[in-house]
């Protein structure tokens, strides 16, 4: 069994909609983020990063992984679905994975940061975010509008 320590946020939902499509169950631990929950010592033993999500296996010897993208490797591999055993094909999943990971969401988080939270608008940064949000939308678009994946959409 998984125990998922998450909060609902886009960054949150990552490994609870792997855990969904592996079709593996788990226990939802939901942490309040607006009550620091994440920072308190029982949660930074888990992620000494004080950030969500993590994953408890219980099944493992209650091996601990935090960092979405580290779950959805481990989880992937351990269900044996979804992460390619052919290296070429586990190289172009992993390319995706690490766009997603290096540049769609820490963009997409900064581009919504600026704009809705900060108390004062800061219109160079929200602008540098959001065309940056444009510009990596524009390469899964292309890269979709080129793919065998896209012509299986459409149809």
């Amino acid at each position: 069994m998984i125990d998922l320590y998450t909060a609902r946020t886009p960054n949150g939902f990552k490994v609870s909609v792997t855990l969904e499509e592996l079709k593996m169950p788990y226990n939802f631990q939901s942490l309040d983020l607006s009550e620091l929950e994440q920072k308190q010592d029982w949660f930074l033993k888990i992620n000494p990063n004080g950030r969500i999500p993590a994953i408890i296996d219980r099944d493992n010897d209650d091996l601990v992984i935090f960092e979405s993208g580290a779950i959805m490797i481990y989880l992937a591999e351990k269900a044996g679905k979804l992460m390619p055993t052919d290296r070429n094909a586990r190289s172009r999943v992993m390319q995706w994975l690490m766009f997603q990971m290096g540049g769609v969401g820490p963009m997409m988080g900064q581009a919504n940061v600026f704009f809705r939270y900060f108390p004062e608008k800061y219109q160079p940064a929200i602008d540098r975010y959001q065309n940056e949000c444009r510009r990596l939308s524009e390469v899964v678009d292309c890269h979709l509008k080129s793919s065998e994946c896209w012509r299986m959409i459409i149809r």
